[in-house]
C-alpha cells in the first residue's frame, strides 16, 4: 500500500467511526446473506461481536502505517478463526461484505480511489490471516 492510500483508508475510517453501530449492523445483515451458511459461526446475540468487529477494524486502520504492530494480534485472530469455523473462502465473502458496507455507510465519499485503497488494505491484511490461519492451504483459496 502506498503512503496515500493509508491515508485515505485511515480518513475514510475516521468518517465511518461515529457510525459504528450502524456499520457493524449492515455488516453483519449483509454477511448472513450473502453467506448464510457462517450464520451458525456466530453467537445469537451480535451485540458483542459487532463491537469486536470494528475495534479490529479500529486497530487495523490505526496500524496501517506501521505493520508489524498490528500483525501479531492479526496472526492470532486468524488462528482463532480456524477454531470458529472459518476457512480461507470466507476471506473473500468479508471483504466483499467489508467494501460493500463502507460503500453504504459513505455514499458519495466513495470513489474509485477510496475502493482500491481498502481492497489493497484487506488484500494485504487477509492474505496475512491466510497465511498465518492456513499455511500453503489458503493460496488455493486466492
Amino acid at each position: 500500500m502506498t503512503p496515500e492510500q493509508i491515508t485515505l483508508v485511515q480518513q475514510s475510517f475516521a468518517k465511518v467511526a461515529p457510525i459504528s453501530a450502524q456499520a457493524a449492523v449492515l455488516f453483519y445483515d449483509r454477511l448472513f446473506e450473502v453467506a448464510p451458511s457462517v450464520r451458525a459461526m456466530f453467537p445469537e446475540d451480535m451485540t458483542e461481536q459487532r463491537k469486536k468487529l470494528m475495534g479490529m477494524l479500529a486497530a487495523v486502520v490505526g496500524g496501517l502505517s506501521n505493520l508489524d504492530s498490528i500483525l501479531p494480534a492479526a496472526s492470532a485472530l486468524a488462528k482463532r478463526h480456524v477454531g470458529y469455523g472459518a476457512k480461507a473462502e470466507h476471506y473473500p465473502v468479508v471483504g466483499a461484505t467489508l467494501l460493500w458496507t463502507l460503500e453504504k455507510g459513505l455514499g458519495e465519499a466513495w470513489t474509485p480511489e477510496l475502493a482500491t485503497a481498502w481492497t489493497d488494505a484487506y488484500g494485504v491484511l487477509s492474505g496475512y490471516m491466510m497465511s498465518e490461519a492456513y499455511g500453503a492451504q489458503s493460496q488455493a483459496a486466492e
